[in-house]
């Protein structure tokens, strides 16, 4: 089906034909509309029936309803649809056809589609994200008209401030028309303060009501994601079982890096910048955050002993981890760009795996925290390696049939343990090894 506002443009094929779909018309873009053409599918043929539109500005509504009446209905990403660089025709009919064929050649990508009370939450963080920019644009207009009239906030001091606003209202112009734009200047920036406040205490009013509170809840143990960034994170990512892995999640929010390979020659490139923009952007705001050494802050302490232990396992090993490796990427001169984006990409593995073990919480809190210091040595060349572990014992979700989650950030250096492993100093592994060193050196 190729669906717009008012009507929706059908195509038809069956399973084992070959070539292009036969066209059954075009249809009004209403429930009865639908309803009356799944009968008459019912009526043509014998088997079940499978939909699919690409996904578009009119929402989820034609899937719920082909979901409603018991009908098997795909959302089609359409950054996924496989495209023939020498077509050159487009029309609603051609692309009804080609989402038939490659929908029965199992060519198509679906995304998830999330319930109704999810979407509204959805819709609200991306208001609260509209009023933000709107802040944002209204401050930049303001900053720049200024400049243009050499009306310039001197001593290196910080913009927006009470002693900056102070400032703003002392100016003044002697034409009425410039005197007009800066006073209109400042009433959007405090219209858009407003509305961007006013917007925030709705969403924190509602993040509690909210099925996917306890990920938000863990998330914020996270640092740099306060409970707004987690809601964020927690809307983009929805149910975790439909990410086999941490580095799938990666994937989808674009935070992997592009290649370009041929023959022996291997080109990486940028990342891809894929998927929800948004969460990306939560992802690299949270990572400058940990240019500064490990700790929990006071503001993040009453959050921190909120959630259970396995998640404060993980809190403080990304926190660990990702502090230790700002440093050491900075060491080398990296430049700062390419060091954000490699701790924002980890840190979206650490999320993933929060989002998980909330999803399905762990039986015993015990098993998870020892499935989650396990470390392994590698025995590849001097860069660190990645090993797979199954956190059956933690909560391995029933719905993966075999498919284990993965803590891709468990890792360790043989030469200096304490450099990369972030468990090394806490007060239960040294107890830990203490207990275990007599026995290894007897056996030694």
């Amino acid at each position: 089906m190729d669906v717009h506002k008012d009507t929706i443009v059908v195509a038809v094929t069956a399973t084992g034909d070959v070539g292009k779909a036969t066209a059954c018309g075009t249809i009004p873009n209403t429930a009865a509309a639908l309803e009356k053409l799944a009968n008459r599918l019912h009526q043509a043929g014998s088997g079940s029936l499978k939909f699919c539109y690409e996904a578009g500005p009119c929402g989820y509504g034609v899937h719920r309803t082909l979901t409603r009446l018991g009908e098997d209905c795909m959302v089609v990403a359409p950054s996924m649809i496989p495209r023939k660089r020498g077509d050159r025709q487009k029309n609603d009919k051609r692309d009804a056809n080609a989402l038939a064929v490659l929908h029965r050649g199992g060519l198509l990508t679906a995304v998830w589609v999330p319930d109704a009370a999810h979407e509204a939450m959805r819709d609200l963080i991306r208001s609260r994200l509209a009023a933000v920019r709107a802040v944002r644009t209204a401050r930049q207009q303001l900053s720049a008209f200024l400049l243009r009239h050499e009306r310039i906030y001197r001593n290196g001091r910080k913009a927006w401030t009470k002693a900056h606003r102070g400032w703003l209202a002392d100016q003044s112009f002697a034409q009425p028309a410039q005197q007009i734009v800066l006073e209109e200047s400042i009433e959007a920036v405090r219209l858009g303060e407003h509305r961007r406040d006013r917007v925030d205490g709705f969403l924190r009013a509602q993040i509690p009501t909210w099925s996917l509170f306890p990920v938000v809840q863990n998330l914020s143990a996270l640092r740099g994601l306060d409970t707004i960034a987690s809601a964020g994170l927690a809307a983009a990512i929805g149910d975790p079982s439909r990410f086999a892995s941490a580095p799938d999640f990666m994937a989808y929010l674009g935070l992997v890096p592009s290649e370009h390979s041929s023959g022996p020659k291997r080109r990486i490139g940028a990342i891809t910048k894929s998927g929800d923009i948004h969460a990306r952007t939560l992802l690299i705001e949270a990572a400058h955050s940990y240019r500064f050494p490990a700790r929990i802050t006071r503001h993040q302490l009453a959050g921190v002993d909120t959630v259970p232990e396995a998640i404060r396992e993980i809190a403080w090993k990304a926190q660990t981890r990702l502090c230790q490796r700002y440093r050491r990427m900075m060491a080398k001169d990296k430049p700062t760009p390419v060091i954000v984006t490699a701790i924002a990409r980890e840190l979206a593995g650490f999320v993933w795996s929060i989002a998980c073990i909330t999803s399905d919480p762990p039986a015993k809190s015990s098993a998870a925290t020892t499935t989650c210091d396990e470390v392994c040595p590698t025995e590849s060349t001097g860069r660190r390696a990645l090993r797979r572990r199954s956190l059956q014992a933690a909560g391995a979700r029933p719905d993966q049939t075999g498919a284990p989650i993965e803590l891709r950030y468990v890792t360790v250096d043989r030469t200096h343990p304490e450099a990369d492993n972030p468990k090394v100093g806490t007060p239960t592994s040294r107890t830990r090894r203490s207990a275990a060193a007599p026995a290894q050196r007897k056996a030694g």
